[in-house]
């Protein structure tokens, strides 16, 4: 309704929670049963502008940011050119975690509530949080 009728996140091609912003979302790649936690999950934001692939089954929880582009510090008006955010099968995101550009995230990874990830962790089955985040733990 709020896509259709009132035209808020209506350039999306999958459902978005009224509460959130999504930006750049033809370059926003979702695998299988992902587009539930974007309708579901409220107060997000996901700035697409460098691209951001997300694995199947992932979810995220509410106030999750995931930004794949930083400002141009000489020029605020431009983005900084990088690689995508990468976001693995089957991962966890917590409330309000926040993922920064170039950031990959490996499969099967929980991202703790409030975490704030600046650099990538590409192995399966940890849990990383904190900020910045770091490994807390090696699921079995």
């Amino acid at each position: 309704m709020f896509q259709r009728i009132f035209r808020i996140n209506s350039h999306c091609k999958f459902q978005v929670n009224f509460t959130s912003q999504v930006l750049n979302p033809n370059k926003i790649k979702l695998g299988y049963r992902v587009r539930r936690s974007f309708l579901l999950s409220g107060n997000c934001y996901i700035q697409g502008n460098n691209g951001i692939i997300i694995g199947d089954n992932t979810i995220f929880a509410s106030n999750v940011k995931i930004i794949s582009a930083n400002h141009n510090i000489k020029n605020l008006d431009l983005h900084v050119s990088t690689k995508p955010v990468i976001i693995g099968s089957n991962c966890w995101i917590g409330t309000g975690a926040v993922i920064l550009p170039e950031v990959e995230i490996g499969c099967g990874v929980i991202v703790g509530a409030n975490a704030v990830v600046t650099k990538s962790f590409k192995e399966s089955d940890i849990i990383i949080a904190g900020n910045p985040a770091k490994i807390l733990k090696r699921i079995k």
